[in-house]
């Protein structure tokens, strides 16, 4: 079982994330679940929501205390709580963010986790040039498809598209797609 856990803060997606993750991996004929933990229900309060992924049935239904990957939709999060609780080994961290690692004082958390497991992404940027709005969900799954390999991209287009057909599902592809791209690239000279 995949078990991914989504920080952010209200009003930029954490919900819908991991709900169009989950979907995807439906799409691929995975089993998932999807839910969030609220604590204050406000725009800008610490969000969490997790998703989990798996070729069988599903019975847990407790919160993702030791995910296997992080994805990390506000980088003020990291003074305020503790995300990388629980993170496992050999887990992946995926960030909002147009600043290193370094710039955000985790080389410590970096050090720990596997090479090509961590990437940073400006999701918010790709947001506002794409759908014209701050939230960087879809971006972020683009990114999360191409650095896990858990989902593939179209299978996140596919889920986008479902909940948000039109322009603004064909912006938040965009989006995504462009995050994934980035992601890939960055991971193939990476390996080189």
């Amino acid at each position: 079982m995949f078990q991914i856990r989504i920080h952010g803060r209200g009003g930029q997606g954490v919900v819908t994330a991991a709900e169009l993750l989950s979907v995807a991996a439906f799409i691929e004929d995975q089993h998932a679940q999807a839910f969030p933990s609220f604590g204050s229900e406000r725009m800008g309060a610490p969000v969490v929501s997790f998703c989990r992924i798996d070729s069988k049935e599903i019975r847990l239904r407790e919160p993702v205390l030791e995910p296997d990957a992080l994805i990390v939709q506000d980088a003020t999060l990291f003074k305020a709580v503790d995300v990388f609780h629980g993170l496992k080994d050999g887990g992946y961290l995926l960030v909002n963010t147009n600043k290193s690692f370094g710039e955000l004082h985790l080389d410590s958390v970096v050090a720990k986790l596997p090479a090509g497991h961590i990437v940073t992404v400006p999701a918010t940027e790709l947001a506002l040039k794409h759908i014209g709005r701050p939230v960087p969900n879809a971006a972020l799954l683009g990114a999360f498809a191409a650095l896990t390999g858990t989902v593939r991209l179209d299978s996140v287009a596919k889920a986008i598209h479902e909940a948000f057909p039109g322009k603004i599902g064909d912006a938040n592809v965009a989006a995504a797609t462009e995050a994934h791209n980035a992601v890939a690239a960055a991971r193939v000279r990476t390996a080189a």
